[in-house]
């Protein structure tokens, strides 16, 4: 993907999320809309594109650990939520669609249905076994 067709890089606040934080490198772009399931999650992305998190360089690596802990002061603050789920998706067969690197922050709640079901929950399911 070409960085001129990246919704990252060619910013429309309406569709990709609001930006509740940044720094040099990066920006946190919190979700916006109707999926409450997801509501106060967003993703932290660099300002440059980069197509997958093995592209990030070592400032923007130190950037988005900067933007981590305040995204979690924030979440903390405003959500109180009771645990995090915090990933990268890489390539497609990873479940990454928009390939520009983001970190997924992603705050818990004790009494959501699968509350205690980490991200690797289903990949470890008999469903996902590769076959023979």
């Amino acid at each position: 993907m070409m960085a001129n067709a990246c919704p990252f890089c060619v910013r429309d606040p309406g569709e990709v999320g609001r930006v509740t934080l940044e720094n040099e490198h990066c920006l946190f772009l919190q979700r916006i809309g109707e999926n409450q399931a997801l509501q106060g999650s967003g993703i932290i992305v660099p300002r440059a594109h980069r197509p997958t998190v093995f592209d990030v360089t070592a400032d923007e690596w130190m950037a988005t650990y900067d933007l981590l802990t305040r995204v979690h002061d924030q979440m903390v603050r405003e959500l109180n939520p009771d645990g995090f789920n915090v990933g990268w998706n890489c390539g497609e067969a990873g479940g990454q669609s928009i390939h520009h690197a983001h970190l997924h922050v992603i705050p818990r709640f004790d009494d959501e249905p699968f509350a205690g079901k980490g991200i690797r929950h289903w990949l470890k399911s008999e469903a996902n076994l590769r076959p023979s």
